[in-house]
């Protein structure tokens, strides 16, 4: 028989009179005068219980209640006092006289206040199953829930299927750092943690499947920051016959879709589209924050002869960049606030911060301050402040350095300034929702460090059609059919149009390096699924964490995570990961090295 007849959150006006069979947790116990008040929580809300002495032994049971202890309570629903009620709460017009109460297990001594504000993130995590009871978090995962189930509709009515795929499988460590999975039964061998299904999910594409999706664990064993962690989990889709602006248009519906039954957020008709190149020229990232009403301007052609070196010289590389972002009222900030954004670009590579303050443009040069504007000619000094738009009261920051130092600090920059409260109180900051798909992305770039090209997205992706000849000539050239969609200054999902022909995959492998022999080692099974009859395909991913964070206004995904791992990869709560015995360890055909002393 069940303990209770109701959740909390279904006891309201229209129980008058019913006797109910309640169970929850003691949120808070109140001895007013002889008579006991509980206020009685489940994870649908919560009701007040009022325990009077008229029955002794339920009374003193009650007087023995602590924070925290779990309950079964039978008692009558009745009104309250006029006066008293509560109308933040569904059950905030009635309460339950108690007739009996039982303690179903008792709490130890609480090791912080569920309604503490400043805990610390250790405090937490060491003692998440008490912080998962807080109403925030409480709030965080039933959202999570109502994402997934939305997707899923959404989904399945789109023919989707849900399959699963292996979480133990081979390693190609083409992308980020693999974790790895000693295997016993195959001495000296590794299984890898999947990153993501993408060689699956195009197999079962292959398969004729036709449309597959699966929300899933992924795993990358990188530097984790607030919007990341070793394992994550894949809103992870795939479909076939489809090209690029029908795929992207499918999942802007199912994004849409959720934003509206989950929040009942608009999201408008229609997301707006953008280039990479555009996106990285008027804002310095490949995921803008449309909210921020700020953008560059370009400047390297006429800063070429300036003589202020710092300009000229950057102008002068062939990666070179120099450009502004324009603060509208900016000049107001104190010198020590722009110090200060000098040092945080330091942070991205960039060596220091010029501006000049718009003091008033009709003087031409004597009407801005700073110490660069006299190594600045005049037909300089004509271009910037026409190209940005610059007027009375405005602050212009520039940065000149390679483009990717210059686009990381200056857009760095530009979010940081835009999402102040100066930004706030002058117009430069839309409250809202801006979503976006940013396309037509670099299908290759140069990595330094080999000495050879590396796919930006993945080396599945197909090249732009009309860009295939490039992959033996120039692959820096050559652009991607992919697609990114971007939400308020973060990537929530990113996807492509695959390469469905074994004779072009193994040209992409080609422009990156890997010969026919380490192509077979690596993607022999790939390559061979190709040659039957593969269909075109393509899909997307979209990270549910990230979502749901956006959703909440959580600082952190671990805010939306049941147990998530720490900046330090660390579960706090089981303490792991541990070491493990030598026993184990011999299973594994593994021996440690241990540390020099």
């Amino acid at each position: 028989m069940s303990l209770r007849s109701h959740t909390l959150g279904a006891v309201n006006e229209s129980m008058l009179g019913q006797t109910v069979s309640l169970c929850g947790w003691v949120q808070r116990r109140r001895d007013h005068g002889g008579v006991i008040f509980i206020d009685l929580r489940d994870r649908e809300g919560l009701v007040q219980v009022v325990c009077d002495p008229d029955r002794a032994d339920m009374f003193a049971l009650a007087e023995t209640l602590r924070n925290e202890f779990c309950v079964q309570v039978v008692g009558a629903v009745r009104a309250r006092p006029a006066g008293t009620e509560n109308t933040a709460l569904a059950s905030g017009r009635v309460e339950v006289l108690c007739h009996a109460l039982q303690v179903l297990n008792p709490s130890a001594a609480l090791p912080f206040q569920l309604d503490d504000e400043n805990l610390s993130e250790t405090t937490r995590l060491t003692h998440r199953v008490l912080d998962l009871r807080r109403p925030q978090m409480q709030h965080n995962l039933m959202l999570r829930y109502r994402v997934a189930m939305a997707v899923r509709r959404f989904l399945d009515a789109a023919g989707f299927v849900d399959i699963e795929t292996p979480m133990l499988t081979k390693s190609t460590p083409e992308g980020a750092r693999d974790y790895l999975v000693p295997s016993r039964v195959n001495a000296g061998q590794f299984f890898a943690l999947p990153q993501s299904p993408q060689l699956f999910k195009q197999m079962l594409m292959v398969s004729g499947f036709d449309r597959y999706y699966q929300i899933t664990k992924c795993f990358r064993d990188e530097d984790l920051r607030a919007d990341r962690q070793p394992e994550f989990t894949q809103i992870d889709c795939e479909t076939s016959f489809l090209g690029e602006e029908e795929i992207r248009a499918l999942f802007e519906d199912m994004v849409r879709g959720v934003f509206r039954d989950v929040l009942e957020v608009d999201l408008g008709s229609t997301f707006p589209v953008m280039s990479y190149g555009e996106a990285m020229a008027r804002f310095g990232s490949d995921k803008p924050d449309l909210r921020v009403r700020m953008e560059f301007t370009e400047l390297t052609d006429v800063m070429r002869d300036v003589d202020f070196k710092v300009f000229s010289a950057a102008a002068a590389l062939a990666d070179g960049r120099v450009a502004a972002l324009r603060v509208p009222g900016g000049a107001e900030l104190a010198r020590s606030e722009i110090d200060a954004y000098g040092e945080f670009v330091k942070i991205y590579g960039a060596r220091g911060l010029a501006w000049i303050k718009v003091n008033e443009i009709a003087k031409g040069r004597d009407g801005l301050q700073s110490p660069i504007v006299k190594n600045l000619h005049d037909a300089a000094i004509a271009a910037l402040l026409q190209r940005s738009g610059a007027q009375d009261g405005d602050l212009l920051f520039f940065g000149a350095d390679r483009a990717k130092v210059v686009n990381a600090a200056l857009g760095a920059l530009r979010v940081k300034i835009g999402h102040s409260e100066f930004a706030r109180s002058r117009g430069l900051f839309d409250d809202a929702w801006r979503p976006l798909w940013v396309v037509d992305f670099p299908m290759f770039e140069f990595d330094d460090d080999e000495q050879r090209w590396v796919a930006c997205h993945h080396p599945f992706t197909a090249p732009k059609d009309e860009h295939i000849d490039y992959l033996g000539s120039d692959p820096g050239r050559c652009l991607a059919k992919a697609y990114d969609m971007v939400l308020n200054g973060w990537e929530i999902g990113g996807g492509s149009v695959r390469i469905h022909r074994a004779d072009m995959q193994s040209k992409v492998f080609s422009a990156l390096g890997i010969g026919a022999e380490e192509a077979r080692a690596k993607f022999g099974f790939l390559l061979d699924a190709l040659q039957y009859g593969a269909p075109p395909h393509g899909g997307i991913a979209f990270g549910l964490d990230r979502i749901v964070t956006m959703m909440t206004g959580a600082a952190s995904i671990r805010d939306v995570i049941a147990f998530p791992k720490t900046q330090r990869a660390q579960c706090l709560l089981t303490d792991a990961p541990s070491p493990v015995d030598e026993r184990q360890l011999r299973e594994l055909h593994i021996r440690l090295r241990q540390p020099a002393a």
